[in-house]
């Protein structure tokens, strides 16, 4: 355990000017061991640490460090007042490699990803991003959800986004078997990527030996948030298909989750068109027992879908015993502020201090389950309640 001697005259910060200073006692870590120890460190005492530390001696090292919430440090955005006190990691450089191909036998298509994440940096853990199934061209595909990969990228997280067999740009035709919507391939998609891992590094040789394969989530909008429970161990069965009954497709080496404003309940819950066409939206949330967060939005009704309104999407928090937390966006719709691409025309609630909010309290929550600690995620929902309670709220079990 890394310990830390934080300097005079306030037992935080060393003052100088502007420019503060965490002092660490290495204890015997490596210069490679330091830096992530550091980092968890600031976390704790809401810091961030910008640049490279100096190794002043063999027993500490200083780092330059800011507040976590300081908008002087963070990456410039004219759009957001409130969301910025809602504490992340300083962004960095990221580097972004695309198209890389797997071949897939069985699939009817190659699955082709995009790999993004910090041009630096060492055991970067790994978001597999799924895509929904939106109107538009290119978003539902590894081309889309620019925000949230990058917001996410570029706070030290590698993001894998496949492109579903759904996708209009390189999918398969609506009427091929397991069309419209393709879920079981979805499904099957990132069990691929994690099995190829090392050809995925072989392709994008920036990130060879970088990743973290221990730590693993996912993130799903959407038809993704269905796609991303089902991972997290959820079950599925189709009045319709016999060869669908209490499907289960949980992915023991994800170890956590976030489902965004995902599908609910079947049965009576579904419209009369979607019960007929979409028979298999029918999970069983009783078996979701990896630790995961809901994101709703207080107004996203999916008419189309659901004829229970915005509760319905909630139904992941309600019925699965590894939901943690549920957070509802204040106005949020289906887009939650334009999490899908910026200025895209499916989103239906256009918003930068809305996205703003759904990236920073998404990325804490990822932060925390990846350390295996309440901090980040504890900070950010604290700040949420202080700073902008009429954005969202915070639920917890």
């Amino acid at each position: 355990m890394l310990r830390s001697r934080l300097a005079l005259p306030d037992r935080q910060y060393e003052r100088d000017g502007r420019q503060r200073v965490l002092v660490v006692h290495r204890l015997g870590l490596s210069n490679r061991e330091l830096a992530p120890s550091a980092s968890r460190l600031a976390r704790s005492v809401n810091v961030r640490i910008l640049g490279r530390p100096n190794f002043g001696s063999s027993a500490s090292a200083l780092f330059v460090i800011a507040n976590a919430s300081d908008p002087e440090t963070s990456a410039m955005n004219n759009l957001i007042k409130q969301a910025q006190h809602i504490p992340v990691d300083e962004a960095r450089t990221t580097i972004s490699i695309s198209p890389i191909t797997l071949a897939a036998p069985g699939r009817g298509l190659p699955l082709e990803l995009r790999i993004t994440g910090p041009v630096s940096g060492e055991a970067l853990p790994i978001v597999l991003l799924s895509h929904g199934h939106g109107p538009s061209n290119y978003i539902p595909s590894k081309d889309g959800y620019g925000p949230l990969v990058n917001f996410y990228a570029e706070r030290g997280f590698v993001v894998i986004q496949p492109t579903h067999l759904n996708s209009k740009v390189a999918g398969l035709p609506a009427g091929s078997a397991g069309g419209p919507l393709f879920w079981r391939s979805r499904v099957e998609d990132m069990s691929l990527i994690l099995d190829r891992l090392d050809e995925v590094e072989a392709a994008a040789t920036a990130f060879r030996g970088r990743l973290d394969r221990a730590k693993v989530a996912v993130v799903g909008h959407s038809m993704g948030g269905q796609t991303a429970g089902l991972l997290l161990g959820a079950r599925l069965t189709d009045p319709k298909d016999p060869a669908a009954q209490d499907v289960n497709v949980l992915e023991p080496r994800i170890k956590a989750g976030v489902l965004l404003t995902a599908p609910g309940n079947g049965g009576d819950s579904l419209t009369e068109a979607t019960a007929s066409n979409y028979s298999w939206f029918n999970p069983d949330f009783s078996h979701m027992t990896t630790r995961n967060l809901v994101v709703v939005g207080s107004d996203d009704a999916s008419a189309h879908l659901t004829v229970r309104g915005p509760s319905w999407h909630a139904d992941p928090y309600h019925c699965s015993p590894g939901a943690e937390a549920l957070m509802t966006v204040l106005g949020g719709k289906h887009g939650l502020g334009g999490i899908s691409g910026y200025d895209a025309k499916e989103t239906d609630d256009e918003e930068p201090e809305r996205l703003e909010v759904v990236l920073r309290m998404t990325w804490a929550y990822l932060r925390s389950a990846f350390d295996g600690d309440d901090r980040a995620w504890a900070a950010a929902r604290a700040a949420l309640q202080t700073h902008a309670p009429s954005q969202a709220r915070v639920d917890l079990r």
